[in-house]
């Protein structure tokens, strides 16, 4: 039961610091290293979506094991912050598969995004920017799950 105590904030911290650190380090650095120059803009993207899809399914399973782990410690369903983290795992699953699937399907059809017709370019563009905002989202409501937890552990 002890371990539990632990094991239920690892996981919420494992995934925020994920996503942190994926939003703040890895793709700046990816694309900033990876020019156009020689495709290497169009290698930036594959890193950064297999990154990213390795993200959502850490996501995934660390948001199932604070759930389990948390209700085992409370022996109940805690509202407030079971709904938030089950918020994120939706979020997290419309991203991996919906928002990622179709970006990666314009990809495919657009290795070079500068050589994308106006269509795919504002269509890959919208999904980005939603891509990034479900990302941000899913972080600001972990940071909430955080909060709960850190004064329930007081």
């Amino acid at each position: 039961m002890k371990i539990l105590r632990f094991v239920a904030p690892l996981s919420l911290v494992l995934w925020i610091g994920g996503i942190i650190f994926f939003s703040a380090v890895e793709a700046p650095a990816v694309f900033g290293v990876l020019t156009p120059v020689e495709g290497g803009r169009h290698l930036a993207g594959e890193i950064v979506s297999r990154s990213l899809g390795a993200l959502h399914w850490m996501g995934l399973v660390c948001g199932v094991v604070f759930l389990i782990a948390s209700s085992i410690i409370h022996k109940t369903f805690r509202a407030t912050q079971h709904l938030l983290v089950v918020a994120m795992l939706l979020l997290t699953a419309v991203s991996q598969f919906g928002i990622t699937r179709r970006l990666a399907a314009i990809r495919a059809e657009a290795p070079q995004l500068e050589l994308a017709s106006p269509a795919q370019r504002a269509d890959f563009d919208r999904l980005h920017r939603l891509s990034t905002m479900t990302e941000g989202a899913v972080l600001l409501l972990g940071l909430g799950v955080v909060g709960l937890v850190s004064r329930r552990m007081e």
